[in-house]
């Protein structure tokens, strides 16, 4: 008989060793080893007030996505939040207040929740949100951004704030990086990266992994680059295609495989670098772990989505807080079935099954 596939003690493990590598990438920064080796304390803490909810029949994810902003300034290429019209030019209205996301994380924190990842849009644009979660130091927030807005207030901030990660955006070298972005992008992150390593702040990269930049972002060439610079974490998101034109983005299955032992092969060879991929190999965490199993979204107005790719929501966090987001008919209804569990090549399972998803948010 199979063995049915733990996904707390999968997820716990995963922290572990996120937490684990970043104390080891940051022995050489006493002022980052002396946060990471807090932050480590505080993640036991909280994974054992998570397996409390669990005994209790609640499954608390460890991780949560939050989109503080639906604006932005950039019109990057093949971009899935603009696809979705999640994102805008200006700041919609009914957005979440700074009040509004200070009471989310006062929650997460007592839900035993160790890492928010902050996006957008553009998450700098929202300052005062930057600031509630500096306040919150049990929470690691690495904070998924553009670079743009990266000024000397900022750089003050992430100095004094360990707990408030830069994570900049970045497709490969200066032609990949200006194709997708916009002209001058590049030089603004190569000059954001000096300042860091000038002032011994970590700070980290994102990755869209295409079927066009693929071999360019996972070269040693790339990797020393950003070594160089001082980048601590890597992060590569594979693409996910927003339309049915732009399916021959995502990476094959061939390719996925790949992924995976080249980012083995890297947490060898750069000891002092933490990499992680997202969504991550799905066939060793029995799914996908969207909708609740290992994260979830958060968007700019308080719904509650499976994921950043899919935009569907039963909840909103300001009627429900986060535990009852995370028993939503919609989260149970796909942890339950099988469309998180589907074996599928490229992209996400949610947007290839994007119809059932709709179905069960419209109640059918």
């Amino acid at each position: 008989m199979e063995k049915e596939f733990d996904i707390q003690a999968y997820m716990t493990a995963g922290v572990e060793r996120v937490v684990k590598d970043s104390l080891r990438a940051t022995l050489k920064d006493p002022k980052e080893s002396i946060f990471m080796g807090k932050f480590a304390l505080a993640t036991k803490k909280a994974s054992g007030t998570r397996k409390k909810y669990e005994s209790e029949g609640l499954h608390v994810p460890p991780f949560l996505i939050a989109s503080i902003t639906s604006n932005c300034n950039l019109h990057c290429a093949g971009c899935y939040s603009r696809e979705n019209e999640a994102t805008k030019d200006c700041e919609p209205v009914n957005q979440l207040s700074d009040e509004n996301w200070m009471q989310i994380f006062e929650e997460a924190d007592d839900l035993g929740i160790s890492f928010i990842l902050l996006a957008g849009g553009e998450p700098l644009l929202r300052k005062g949100v930057i600031k509630a979660a500096a306040k919150k130091d049990n929470i690691l927030f690495p904070i998924f951004t553009n670079g743009v807005f990266i000024s000397d207030e900022y750089f003050d901030l992430f100095d004094k704030n360990r707990n408030l990660v830069p994570i900049m955006s970045i497709e490969g070298h200066r032609e990949a990086t200006d194709s997708r972005r916009g002209v001058g992008i590049y030089d603004k992150l190569i000059s954001n990266m000096e300042i860091f390593k000038k002032n011994g702040q970590i700070f980290g990269n994102s990755v869209t992994v295409t079927t066009e930049n693929f071999d360019d972002v996972l070269s040693d060439d790339f990797i020393s680059m950003l070594q160089g610079y001082g980048c601590k974490a890597v992060i590569y998101v594979e693409y996910v295609p927003v339309s049915d034109d732009s399916k021959e983005l995502a990476l094959s299955e061939e390719q996925e495989e790949l992924l995976r032992s080249r980012i083995d092969k890297l947490r060898e060879d750069y000891q002092d670098m933490v990499f992680i991929a997202f969504p991550g190999d799905e066939k060793s965490s029995g799914g996908c772990v969207a909708a609740g199993r290992g994260f979830f979204h958060i968007n700019s107005h308080g719904g509650a989505e499976p994921c950043p790719f899919s935009p569907y929501s039963d909840t909103n966090i300001m009627d429900t807080g986060l535990k009852g987001a995370i028993s939503s008919k919609l989260f149970k209804v796909l942890q339950s079935g099988d469309i998180l569990k589907d074996d599928h090549v490229g992209g996400c399972v949610l947007f290839d099954r994007r119809d059932q998803v709709e179905a069960i948010v419209a109640g059918n």
